[in-house]
């Protein structure tokens, strides 16, 4: 199949003012609103600039004290001579004057943490407004207002608790709520989950997510920077150029999860088509992070143990070995890893398998999971995980439950099993649940830079959502056998609204998808001629009402002339009628295909089973268009009736391939037609080979 090949560089809108070394490690700071008082933002930011140890100039401006926290203030803007970062904490009104005086005096990056803008007012917005032209005149960066700030490691330009570690192999965090940035901190912080850079965006009057996406992309270096970003976003204003940078990274050897919240399904509850009622705007979301190759998250929970998911040595197969010395916990996450498409092998009988029998407990398994009981100590832990790491040819990683009872100490079980992290090929994942009866136990084993997954079921969850995550699809728009051409003059030509059997049938044929044969007729003799020609058994359909099962709009099995004319009759007498559709009588398997234009996001491409399936089960999974044919398969391959399609107590299988390639040449005809905001195709029936398409909607709205 031929393919067209987008351009490797996109002309995003460049802003006067890019992220810069200034704002990540100034050699100066001014905090302007600084104060005695910890319990004030401006003193608790101070402060924890102090306790930091930055080791730059530090300089305050506070109109009452000559003297904060130790440090000489100066009482306005106009008296600091110069700094690479202004951190501004006072009214939202007295911004915009201080930050023009600063960037008139050469600062180049501001963080601003009040409150007061366009989150609350219009006269709020007039100030955000202001702000940017002022530091977009001066080349500047400006992160905020509204949010609480900035964690590299050479500041800690923040008002909030905690300070996470920070470490040059750790996690950058960007997030657009600075509470929820905090509370993702106090998640990731007692499993042991180190971070690099932290970056509240708040407002994003200038900077946006996006853009520090873009800055991490454009100056990742795989020696040195950190290979895991972590996003909480509620707007993405860009998805373009999100999903440009986050591919680019991902293909660079990064890990990046996220969690987009905020989305809204009011929007499809009017919506005509089956395609328009299920592509909510999350599923736009959800189609751009697998294109991107992100890994889609739900919670702080789940975003914080995908994280510790990264930073452990990549898994490269799909079977776990779960090793525990408690039977309940290794049940609950050998269903969920199981419930989530990974295997928990059967162990062969070997002669490791005897011997390691052999060095445990009586009433200890060795099947998998492995139980050693709860009087297991670390020489038996030991001699498993050698056995799991050399001996057992289908174990692809280890998890390990090993909390306490209480009875005996663990330190050295958990000294072991940090040597063993870091010597085995295999990933271990190290569920270490007592975090208080061992809790000092736990804290060493963390200091040494460990991770700790305190929940087994949280642990599954976040190994099935990596390993479903498909890699970042290519920059390719697959066009054989695709006329865009014919396309295009056949938009063209078209009026607004839900498109004619006729315009559906040649916008299918352009692009090379096979159509079931019908005829339309608007008369009593029509209907007869049709009726010869396609032959019987066959389908009959009214034209002109949206949704033809709602109105008895379609008679299904239709074997003679009698009936014919008897429903052709019933049909035309149904409300808004205006003909009559003919076609032959297919069976198959039911398949299900749409695609919805989503404003910024472009057309999600949605797949599942068809029939009375879309809407009773609602199992569809989303594509962004273009599609590759792995996004394709990959779509297929999620759905939770995939087995149906692999064929299903004695039901045939349903080529995948082939049903791939229509969604392919569907989201390629898309690209260029961007006049179609609905298409659904309910159903396709698949038969072997063949799947055709049998019911086809089509709405097109010129601009």
């Amino acid at each position: 199949m031929s393919v067209m090949t987008l351009p490797k560089t996109i002309n995003f809108e460049k802003k006067s003012g890019m992220i810069n070394q200034q704002l990540f490690n100034p050699q100066s700071i001014v905090v302007v609103g600084a104060s005695n008082d910890v319990t004030k933002p401006g003193g608790k930011l101070l402060k924890n600039l102090i306790d930091s140890n930055y080791a730059g100039n530090l300089m305050v401006v506070n109109p009452s004290s000559s003297v904060v926290q130790g440090i000489s203030a100066v009482a306005s803007a106009s008296e600091v001579v110069h700094a690479d970062l202004a951190v501004l904490a006072i009214p939202a009104a007295s911004c915009p004057a201080s930050v023009r005086i600063l960037a008139e005096k050469g600062v180049k990056a501001f963080i601003i943490i009040s409150a007061g803008f366009s989150e609350v007012s219009d006269e709020g917005a007039a100030l955000e407004a202001e702000l940017k032209q002022i530091v977009d005149q001066h080349g500047a960066c400006l992160i905020g207002p509204n949010c609480i700030g900035v964690l590299t490691p050479f500041h800690a330009s923040v008002f909030t608790k905690p300070i996470p570690r920070l470490h040059p192999c750790g996690v950058d965090f960007i997030s657009g709520s600075g509470a929820t940035a905090v509370f993702i901190m106090e998640s990731a912080i007692p499993k042991g989950l180190n971070f690099h850079s932290v970056i509240s965006v708040g407002n994003s009057t200038q900077t946006g997510i996006e853009d520090v996406l873009e800055y991490f992309d454009e100056t990742y270096n795989p020696m040195t920077s950190p290979n895991v970003k972590l996003i909480y976003l509620e707007n993405i204003k860009n998805p373009d150029k999100l999903l440009y940078h986050a591919s680019s990274l991902v293909r660079k050897g990064c890990h990046i999860a996220a969690i987009k919240a905020g989305t809204s399904v009011a929007g499809s509850r009017a919506a005509a088509s089956h395609t328009g009622a299920l592509a909510s705007p999350d599923l736009a979301v959800e189609a751009l992070f697998r294109k991107a190759g992100i890994v889609r998250c739900h919670g702080r929970e789940e975003l914080t143990t995908v994280a510790c998911v990264f930073m452990s040595k990549p898994l490269k197969g799909k079977n776990i070995a779960i090793i525990t010395h408690a039977g309940g916990p290794a049940v609950m996450l050998a269903d969920a890893l199981e419930n989530g498409g990974l295997t928990i092998p059967h162990l062969e009988d070997c002669e490791a398998k005897t011997k390691l029998k052999e060095m445990l407990y009586a009433g200890s398994s060795v099947e998998n999971p492995i139980d050693f009981l709860a009087t297991g100590n670390e020489q038996q832990l030991n001699a498993i995980i050698d056995a799991c790491e050399n001996d057992f040819d289908n174990v692809d990683a280890m998890a390990v439950i090993y909390g306490s009872p209480g009875l005996f100490p663990v330190r050295d079980v958990y000294k072991m099993l940090d040597k063993k992290m870091r010597e085995c090929r295999k990933p271990i994942y190290p569920i270490l649940p007592s975090v208080i009866n061992v809790k000092e136990d736990l804290a060493y084993f963390l200091s040494h830079g460990n991770v700790n997954f305190p929940d087994e079921v949280l642990l599954a969850r976040a190994l099935t959502m990596v390993y479903q995550t498909p890699p970042p699809s290519d920059d390719n728009i697959y066009l054989g056998g695709v006329d865009i051409p014919l396309v295009r003059r056949i938009i063209e030509k078209t009026e607004n609204g839900f498109q004619p059997p006729e315009v559906i049938r040649e916008l299918f044929v352009a692009v090379g998808i096979n159509y079931v044969r019908d005829i339309v007729v608007r008369s009593e003799e029509e209907v007869l001629s049709a009726a010869s020609e396609i032959g019987f058994p066959l389908v009959m359909k009214v034209i002109g009402p949206i949704h033809k099962t709602d109105v008895g709009g379609v008679s299904l099995n239709i074997k003679s002339n009698e009936s014919v004319l008897n429903e052709y009759r019933r049909l035309m007498s149904i409300e808004n009628a205006t003909a009559v559709q003919l076609s032959e009588m297919l069976s198959g398997t039911e398949l299900f295909a749409g695609a919805k234009y989503e404003p910024k996001f472009g057309h999600i491409i949605l797949c599942g089973l068809g029939g009375i399936f879309v809407e009773a089960i609602k199992d569809v999974t989303s594509g962004l268009a273009p599609l590759s044919h792995t996004e394709a398969i990959s779509m297929i391959q999620s759905l939770k009736g995939y087995k149906i399609l692999k064929g299903y107590r004695g039901m045939p299988p349903v080529n995948e391939k082939k049903f791939a390639e229509i969604l392919v040449r569907l989201s390629s005809m898309l690209r260029f037609a961007t006049e179609i905001k609905e298409l659904d195709v309910n159903p396709f029936f698949a038969k072997g080979d063949s799947i055709i398409a049998v019911d086809a909607r089509i709405r097109i709205e010129h601009q």
